[in-house]
Parts: C-alpha cells; structure tokens; sequence
C-alpha cells in the first residue's frame, strides 16, 4: 500500500499537468478568436485528447490514493504514454503551432517527472511490503 506521503509529489504534478491542460484549451479559444492560424486543427485535436487524459489521471491517482497497486500502474503507464506522444508530436515539423510544441515539451518534461515518482512510489511501497512480510515471519 502506498502512503499519502508517498503519493503527494505525484498529486501536486498531476494537479500541475491538470492545470496546464486547461490553460491550454483556454489559450486555445482565444486564439482562435485573434489570430487562427495559432489555432489549428491540429492543435485542437491534441488539447482535446490531452484534456481526456488530464480527467482520467486523477481518478486512476485518486485509485492509488485508496491502496489499489492498479491505480498507481496506471498512472505511471498514462504518463509514460503522454511522455512519448508529446516528445514525438513536438518534433514534428509544422504539425503543431511553435507556442504548443514548447507547452508539449513541458508537459513532457512533467509527465517524465511523474513517470520516476511512481516508480519511486512503487518501489517504496514493495519495500515496506517486504519490510512487513519479513517482520511477521520472523515472529511466526
């Protein structure tokens, strides 16, 4: 089982990548409105699917919260996803407006820094596992 303390840089950077989804779809729709050209298709299409994924980690974090090992995998799994497809998509030329292939980036860079979080959450978690497991033999 995963401690609060354990899982609370994880809640703070998921709670930071939330925060930048939906700064995002806001600077999104205003550019659409003052300059288009900075709103495109494509860039609609990424923060729209981004922002399904910026709804499902904190529910499958909340999942970890509650001891499930399932949860804390996920997260570490969606965010390991999210890593690639922002490092991809930011590297392809003219796909994305500049200002999002730079956002892309630092959602990267943050979805890396959760990514070693839950490994380091999980592996803290089998230690005192093994930890326990150890202690209750020992008295068997």
């Amino acid at each position: 089982m995963t401690d609060t303390a354990t899982l609370r840089p994880i809640v703070l950077a998921v709670r930071l990548y939330v925060l930048v989804t939906a700064a995002t779809l806001v600077v999104l729709a205003v550019l659409a409105v003052t300059d288009a050209p900075l709103a495109t298709s494509h860039a609609w299409g990424h923060a729209i699917i981004v922002a399904v994924f910026a709804i499902l980690l904190p529910l499958r974090l909340r999942a970890a919260a509650a001891g499930r090992r399932s949860g804390l995998r996920a997260v570490g799994i969606i965010s390991g996803v999210l890593f690639v497809v922002n490092v991809v998509e930011a590297l392809i030329p003219g796909f994305l407006p500049t200002w999002m292939r730079l956002e892309m980036a630092g959602v990267a860079v943050l979805m890396a820094v959760i990514v070693l979080l839950t490994v380091r959450a999980a592996l803290v978690s089998d230690r005192r596992q093994t930890s326990a497991s150890a202690v209750a033999s020992h008295r068997a």
